[in-house]
């Protein structure tokens, strides 16, 4: 399957974006989706993770209660909808997709190209 992720940008603190990842290739339903970033200097860190369906949502502590995780399997498409914007949050974001629910990198198979979003103060 191929990622293509869009919607970065550069925001205030405080503000919104929303992110896209569009799926191509295989069924895009069969796989569990997430979302991870890479701040500079940092290692790739897990964001939130939505199953197959969409009735089941993991999110990081740093931005639980903010973003919001969901996916339009019509469309073949996830949305990763980021409210209250830090300067933290400040990072390239990659959507992945894989076969099984969960934070750890390593059991996604499938990986977008990144999509940089930078919170100013």
């Amino acid at each position: 399957v191929q990622l293509q992720a869009s919607g970065g940008g550069l925001v205030q603190a405080g503000g919104s974006l929303r992110l896209s990842c569009a799926a191509s290739g295989r069924t895009f339903s069969r796989y569990v989706m997430g979302w991870f970033r890479q701040a500079p200097g940092k290692e790739r860190s897990f964001v939130t993770a939505i199953n197959w369906g969409g009735g089941n949502m993991i999110y990081s502590d740093a931005v639980k209660g903010r973003f919001i995780i969901s996916r339009d399997n019509a469309e073949n498409t996830v949305y990763l909808q980021m409210n209250s914007l830090k300067p933290e949050d400040t990072a390239v974001y990659y959507c992945a997709a894989g076969q099984y629910y969960g934070s750890d990198p390593r059991i996604y198979e499938y990986w977008g190209q990144g999509t940089l979003v930078t919170v100013s103060n």
